[in-house]
């Protein structure tokens, strides 16, 4: 069946800030459906609040609203558009549950919107937990025993039939938010209340226990002739009782039979016909007993789920791309294989390798909160690794991950690591650690439930390291040898430990026996086909599989596992660096270990290397492409760790060199350089101990602001106010970070208004791209604070200044490319407080804001343009304030008080765009679910906010100065009393600082008197 023509403008409903359980992969989906949709001559408009996203660049979609995902909002973005349809299935939880809003309030059939991609029906029979049950039951699909229900005394009622343990699942939440496991019934009470208050529809299903069972999932494909395929078959490494999100998996499942796959394949073709989905993807969550085989069905996704994303890097098979067609008309069979260019879609996809997903967590970022994991998601990011075999996966896996821990579990008793054996993020190594000290794997599945056929495979890498030591000298290895040990996954750097060799040495070694790896290529086909998309991963075989070509070639290095302070801002950066310099003539090389991303799509760039990040992986490429640049600048910590290395190893590195990037992140070269430039700053001191660090913080004088070295997100840095309190820093906060760097001491500017600036050097000429002024005074992690462009607090004059000396700065370090540099102004005096020469995660904020793509300006610059030649000669003037407001992930961590601090803990962000700079504030507000309430009530608690709680007044909220028994729509507290995380978890509004609150107070007079407010999209804005 051909496209539809009766469809002309479609709406593509985002997914809002990334959080926790939704994340950069619907950024991947939505810009594959965007790119797919506009190839057809669909005029295509988005709505989504997230600045960092590719899928918000002006140049996809026809027309971008960087508008709050709200029914209000959306339904203004509809009025205005008129679309024929809105496609809700790619913008996770958020998009689904803004649609069935959307059609339950009235708005799509007022305006004649139709739902594609899924239908209404088809969404509530396959969210809503009690219709799917009864669905399940129709087609005899059996389902954990469990019921429905909608208040405490129904639960309560329920929970003495099942008994405990008992599972507790919200409805129509994100990533198992609310949810949870109750061993005992106090855990049972506050686990059902907590959930009824976090589903929309305030129901919670109550299941009985099936912990300890194998878990699968199938991502599954259909279309409206019926035809169904399955992408692939996913396993999970931890049993039930862990959420997928925070689970390892492996693709395909390892540990089905032939039988019990095609059952499984059966009831997901039942499934997915009964439930309706009949125009995209689907992600059935199934559990088997071990010990009988009975399969049961936990749940469905009638959407594109995070797991899709995996699926489809895992495979190849564009699931986002293929969906978002199937909802416009067209049959599975009509639609070719992008990568064989001779299947069609409707052949289900065979690989001929095994991939590996390892999430990555930040339980650091909240001390005091158990890390145990269980049906609420709680991982912040994830790599994937493929290998030709489960134990090359999982290796190259762990060393994507980037938690070098091996030294911190050898040293760990026998009993130590048993203690580590529920589910938590480090159990995987303390399984590993203590099958190298002979821990049986009967006795370690007993302890976990993990499937013993996971756990043998370990105890054979273990094995193996045992057998090199047999193996004589390294240096007189035949060449066999090295293929078979590298076959296992094995890098130089662990060979290095276990021969007490150091990782050069070994890599010297393994290149004198000529042992190097070859590329095989991810084809969907198991090399059926001639594949003709050159995506590839590396293994120790004979056959490479990579064409190279005469262009000139430049390698970018992707960012990795996202996490707090290294998000999808920087996968953008690299994004944009891989469409600039294929404009400027070069064939394109990202590498990048990260499945949620643009960056790692199959056709960003012209040829994609799913790696590790690490000096081997990389320099094995760089070596094997001979490019005649590599891009470490633009993607975070992670490639700039390895700059000097490569450079070392012989890497062209391109752009701001690694002597300039150690020259401004080593504090006693920048000092001097600063000292030399006249540019003030705070007073400070480096200390290589605690005890040196409370002599220097004696000579300093207190407030400090005191920090590990070499850190990312503000990582254990905190605000001093006396000696006792840095006593208690270095014993409790600095004694847990890794290898004891060196200690930061500098004098605390106290209510200094911060800044971020951002700007572009070719080395001959400098521009200031835009400067951001903070919210929040400084104590606030510049990644944690709210911000605005341009700013509105401070004078021409000084703003002038800290341009100039921006601009000077940037020449005298000689940078190629982008620099951030961060002041604080304290009696009209800018102090520098830290340069960075590279891509910060203000990149995509501030290109959207003024219209210009600074990080494809910085790859320009990097191959060799200048900024003449680019255009970019003087600092842009936006006509409209765009404002920058965080997604703080604190709902998920129990207990924990939402307080802002000098350590970032946000996990993604919004963006509000206004000619009137209070509007913008509130709308970056709304955007980020902080839900400023325009009538009702308010508690306004702390010092010196006389001025807020009367503009609350005058714009209609009634206004207390105590806390009441009820909790009022908005608590603005200072105080960081305990109604703060009350507040969170009953869905209010809450403001935590003096500037905010003064914010706040404004924004909602403003947005009162202002009464509807319209939308625009970001392309008008740009024009403006």
């Amino acid at each position: 069946m051909p496209k539809r023509t009766d469809l002309q403008t479609i709406l593509i409903l985002g997914s809002g800030p990334i959080q926790i359980g939704q994340a950069a992969e619907f950024d991947y989906s939505g810009t594959q459906a965007l790119k797919a949709l506009k190839s057809e001559g669909y005029r295509v408009i988005l709505v989504n609040s997230n600045p960092a996203t590719i899928m918000t660049d002006p140049d996809l979609a026809d027309a971008t609203y960087l508008e709050p995902l709200t029914p209000e909002f959306v339904r203004r973005v509809i009025e205005k558009e008129r679309p024929d349809a809105v496609l809700p299935t790619l913008g996770g939880q958020t998009a689904l549950n803004l649609a069935m809003e959307l059609h339950e309030n009235g708005t799509l059939e007022e305006f004649g919107v139709e739902l594609i991609g899924a239908n209404a029906e088809a969404i509530h029979k396959g969210e809503d937990r009690e219709a799917f049950q009864a669905a399940m039951q129709k087609i005899g699909v059996e389902t954990a025993r469990g019921k429905m229900v909608h208040s405490m005394e129904e639960a309560i009622e329920y929970q003495k039939e099942l008994g405990l343990p008992v599972v507790i699942r919200p409805s129509f939440t994100l990533g198992g938010t609310g949810g949870g496991i109750a061993h005992t019934y106090e855990d049972f009470l506050k686990i059902t209340e907590g959930g009824l208050r976090d589903s929309p529809v305030t129901s919670v299903l109550l299941e009985e226990s099936i912990l300890g069972w194998k878990e699968y999932e199938l991502e599954v494909m259909r279309d409206t002739a019926d035809t169904v395929v399955i992408i692939t078959s996913i396993e999970n490494f931890d049993p039930m009782g862990v959420h997928t999100g925070d689970s390892i998996t492996v693709a395909p499942a390892q540990t089905l039979s032939d039988v019990e796959y095609q059952e499984l394949r059966d009831q997901s073709l039942k499934i997915i016909r009964e439930i309706g989905v009949d125009t995209g993807g689907s992600n059935i969550q199934y559990a088997v007993n071990p010990e009988d085989g009975r399969v049961i069905v936990i749940e469905m996704n009638p959407r594109v789920s995070r797991s899709s994303a995996l699926a489809s890097k895992a495979t190849g098979f564009p699931i986002a791309k293929i969906a978002a067609l199937l909802a416009v008309g067209y049959h599975l069979d009509e639609l070719p294989n992008d990568i064989t260019k001779e299947t069609p879609a409707a052949f289900e996809p065979t690989i001929d390798y095994v991939v590996t997903k390892i999430p990555r967590f930040a339980f650091e970022k909240f001390p005091g909160t158990p890390d145990a994991l269980g049906t609420q998601m709680r991982s912040v990011g994830e790599v994937m690794a493929i290998g030709r075999t489960f134990k090359e996966s999982l290796q190259k896996a762990l060393r994507s991950i980037e938690a070098d821990v091996r030294g911190e579990f050898a040293a760990m008793t026998r009993d130590e690591l048993r203690a580590l054996l529920y589910p938590n993020p480090r159990r995987i190594e303390a399984v590993i650690e203590l099958i190298r000290r002979g821990e049986s794997v009967d006795a370690l599945h007993d302890a976990t439930k993990i499937n013993t056929w996971f756990l043998n495979q370990i105890r054979e890498i273990i094995d193996a390291e045992k057998e090199i030591t047999a193996l004589g000298p390294i240096a007189e290895w035949k060449y066999e040898y090295w293929r078979e040990i590298k076959r296992l996954g094995f890098s130089d750097a662990r060979l290095g430990e276990i021969v007490n060799l150091s990782e050069l040495q070994v890599r010297e070694l393994r290149k004198k026996a000529k042992a190097t790896p070859v590329y095989k290529t991810v084809d969907t086909c198991a090399a059926e086909f001639e594949a003709f998309t050159p995506y590839h991963y590396s293994t120790y075989e004979w056959e490479d599989e990579v064409r190279s070509t005469d262009k000139p070639k430049v390698v970018i290095l992707g960012s990795g596992p996202n996490r707090i302070g290294q998000g999808v801002e920087f996968d953008y950066a690299t994004v944009h660096a891989v469409w600039a310099l294929q404009e400027a003539g070069y064939e394109t090389i990202m590498v990048n270990s990260n499945p949620e991303t643009v960056s790692t799509d199959y056709d960003t760039a012209d040829r994609l290397y799913f790696e590790p990040l690490t000096f081997e992986d990389v320099m094995n490429i760089i070596e094997h492409e001979k490019p005649v640049g590599v891009i470490v600048q633009l993607g975070g910590q992670t490639p700039l760790k390895l700059a000097q290395r490569l450079a070392d190893a012989g890497a062209p590195i391109i752009g701001t060199s690694p002597e300039t990037i150690h020259q401004a992140e080593d504090r006693a070269s920048f000092n001097e350089l600063c000292e030399r430039l006249g540019i003030p700053q705070p007073l400070g001191k480096v200390a290589a101990t605690p005890t040196q660090a409370e002599r220097l913080a004696e000579e300093l004088g207190f407030p400090l602001m005191a920090r590990p070295s070499y850190v990312l997100g503000g990582r254990a840095m905190r605000t001093v106010r006396s000696m006792p309190e840095l006593k208690t820093y270095l014993k409790e906060v600095y004694a847990a970070v890794e290898g004891q760097p060196s200690i930061l001491l500098d004098q605390f500017l106290e209510g200094a208004l911060e800044l971020d600036v951002d700007c572009l050097c070719d080395g001959q000429s400098a521009v200031v791209a835009g400067i951001m002024e903070h919210i929040e005074a400084a104590g606030v992690h510049s990644g944690d604070s709210a911000c605005i462009i341009p700013p509105v607090s401070l004078s021409a004059e000084l703003l002038e200044t800290v341009k100039k000396t921006t601009e000077r700065l940037a020449l005298e370090l000689g940078v190629k490319g982008l620099m951030n540099v961060q002041y604080a102004v304290k009696d009209g005096v800018p102090y520098i407080l830290e340069a960075n020469p590279r891509a910060s995660r203000t990149v995509p904020y501030v290109s959207k804001a003024t219209g210009h793509p600074l990080a494809k300006y910085a790859a320009r610059i990097a191959a060799g343009e200048t900024l003449e030649q680019i255009g970019l000669r003087e600092t842009p003037v936006p006509g409209m304030y765009s404002v920058k407001e965080v997604h703080l992930p604190f709902l998920k961590f129990a207990g924990v008080q939402p307080i802002l601090g000098p350590e970032m803990k946000s996990t993604g962000e919004s963006m509000g765009i206004d000619r009137d700079p209070y509007l913008a504030f509130y709308r970056a507000q709304i955007g980020a679910k902080n839900m400023l309430p325009l009538s009702g009530s308010a508690v306004v608690l702390g010092e010196g906010l006389d001025d807020v709680a009367a503009t609350l007044e005058s714009a209609g909220l009634s206004v207390s100065r105590e806390s009441g028994q009820e909790l009022p729509d908005l608590l603005i507290d200072t105080t960081e009393s305990a109604l703060l995380r009350q507040a969170l978890e009953r869905g209010k509004a809450i403001v935590t600082t003096r500037e905010a609150a003064e914010w706040t107070a404004k924004a909602i007079k403003a947005a009162v008197d202002a009464g509807e407010l319209g939308v625009t999209g970001l392309q008008e804005w740009v024009k403006a």
